[in-house]
């Protein structure tokens, strides 16, 4: 991994909800904390990246940014519950296998894979999620209807965020 990979990782992350990043490969070790990162967040899932750096790579281990102490934070405030709020717990979730950024269609003048209202089988593509320049096609691993987007496009997805949420029943 070069220098201008590094670089453009970096700017990945900042752009994105992380708050930590680590990838080692070999010898190849890098790790990324962000201004949200807290020893509270260490706890949190660790993301598994994809295995694409060159082995032997000679490159040392990039020491951890500085980061500052964040405040804590505000309380949530619980979400009202309306009677006109349809009922989600049936709904079956699709979820992005990796970091990267979302993308509805292959390119800006195409249509998008699918929108609301539309049926999606096993195998369908829904997406696009590019990750270091390498465009992964998302397949659907339920049968149903597309009934919310829960992703803007060209946006930043974590591992395992929802991207799509499916009515099997649809």
């Amino acid at each position: 991994m070069n220098n201008k990979e590094i670089h453009e990782l970096i700017k990945l992350v900042s752009k994105s909800n992380l708050t930590e990043f680590k990838m080692k490969n070999g010898d190849f070790e890098v790790s990324i904390r962000t201004k949200k990162y807290s020893k509270e967040s260490t706890g949190a899932k660790m993301i598994a990246a994809p295995q694409i750096m060159p082995v032997g790579s000679s490159y040392a281990p990039v020491a951890p940014a500085a980061t500052e102490t964040p405040a804590t934070p505000a309380p949530v405030a619980k979400k009202e519950e309306s009677s006109d709020t349809p009922d989600t717990s049936n709904l079956v979730e699709i979820k992005s296998p990796i970091v990267g950024t979302f993308y509805r269609s292959a390119s800006p003048d195409k249509p998008p894979y699918v929108k609301i209202g539309d049926s999606v089988t096993p195998d369908s593509i829904v997406c696009i999620v590019e990750a270091m320049k390498l465009f992964n096609e998302i397949e659907s691993e339920v049968t149903g209807k597309i009934v919310k987007v829960m992703v803007e496009d060209a946006s930043p997805v974590e591992y395992d965020q929802v991207l799509y949420l499916v009515d099997p029943k649809g």
